[in-house]
């Protein structure tokens, strides 16, 4: 039955104007805004929806997730944008995960949902 749609995903905010601030400033993403939401542009052709949600909760796990070339220069880049990375147990002094896995760190957007930005190796 939905073998030939093109699904997306969508997430809440309590406020749209500094969603719409954070992810097209701070985050650099292009965004449209269209009967009250957004839509984050992001690479492959996938839109992600950001709805506002009067009571709207941050949800406990990442939301959103960003693989780049060259995590180090993404953590610092972010953090000169103003960007705080979640300090975690078993994170280092800029916020990276180095334990199994992908190096990863996570910061919130302006409504605490989680993002993360990994290493894509």
């Amino acid at each position: 039955m939905f073998e030939h749609t093109k699904a997306f995903s969508g997430f809440s905010v309590d406020d749209i104007a500094k969603a719409k601030r954070f992810y097209g400033e701070t985050l650099g993403l292009r965004v449209s805004e269209e009967h009250g939401m957004l839509s984050l542009h992001i690479e492959g052709d996938r839109d992600t929806l950001v709805y506002p949600k009067p009571d709207h909760t941050p949800a406990a796990y990442t939301m959103l997730n960003f693989p780049v070339a060259d995590i180090e220069a993404a953590v610092d880049e972010l953090t000169a944008r103003g960007v705080e990375f979640e300090k975690y147990d078993s994170v280092d002094e800029k916020g990276i995960y180095r334990g199994v896995g992908p190096l990863i760190a996570w910061f919130r957007d302006p409504a605490g949902n989680i993002i993360s930005v990994l290493q894509d190796d």
